[in-house]
């Protein structure tokens, strides 16, 4: 075996690694780091953060608003820091997010039309792998079956059991 298709193999593994280094070493951060917000009463600023805890980054998907370096999730953070000290309730902002951005910006969806596959698909599909696995197990133990056995089988057990010699082994 000639060692060429390896070693080809390797250099063209290491030209690749060189080209994509400083295309990485370029790259900058996904979003600049966000300014605190500040607010006039200490409500505003739980209130703040609540929010940002309970809306999900609809670039991110599995984190919430504050967790997210997205530059969505900075402007959406900045978005509800204004509607905040401009005196929008709660479920004002909520209802301005889900309205923008559907219901998958909330990480608790409610329960609509929309979303009963959302809410009722992993119970459905434990049901339906019980079933599975329940028929699976039903049909193999009718396939198996407890039939008797032949005098050769029996002659054989008591064999292995030690009983054709008066009980010793």
């Amino acid at each position: 075996m000639r060692p060429y298709p390896v070693i080809l193999s390797l250099l063209c593994l290491g030209a690749l690694a060189l080209l994509i280094a400083p295309a990485s070493l370029l790259a900058g951060p996904t979003a600049p780091p966000s300014e605190p917000m500040t607010f006039e009463t200490e409500d505003q600023e739980v209130r703040y953060q609540k929010l940002i805890r309970e809306l999900r980054c609809t670039v991110c998907q599995n984190q919430n608003l504050i967790e997210s370096n997205a530059p969505l999730a900075n402007d959406l953070r900045r978005q509800i820091s204004l509607m905040i000290r401009d005196g929008a309730e709660s479920q004002e902002i909520v209802d301005y997010m889900v309205a923008r951005y559907g219901d998958f910006v909330l990480f608790r969806p409610p329960m609509n039309a929309t979303t009963y596959l959302l809410w009722f698909g992993p119970i459905a599909m434990l049901l339906i792998g019980l079933s599975a696995l329940g028929m699976i197990l039903y049909r193999r133990r009718s396939q198996v079956g407890a039939g008797d056995l032949s005098e050769e089988e029996q002659e054989r057990l008591r064999r292995l059991l030690g009983e054709g010699d008066g009980g010793k082994a």
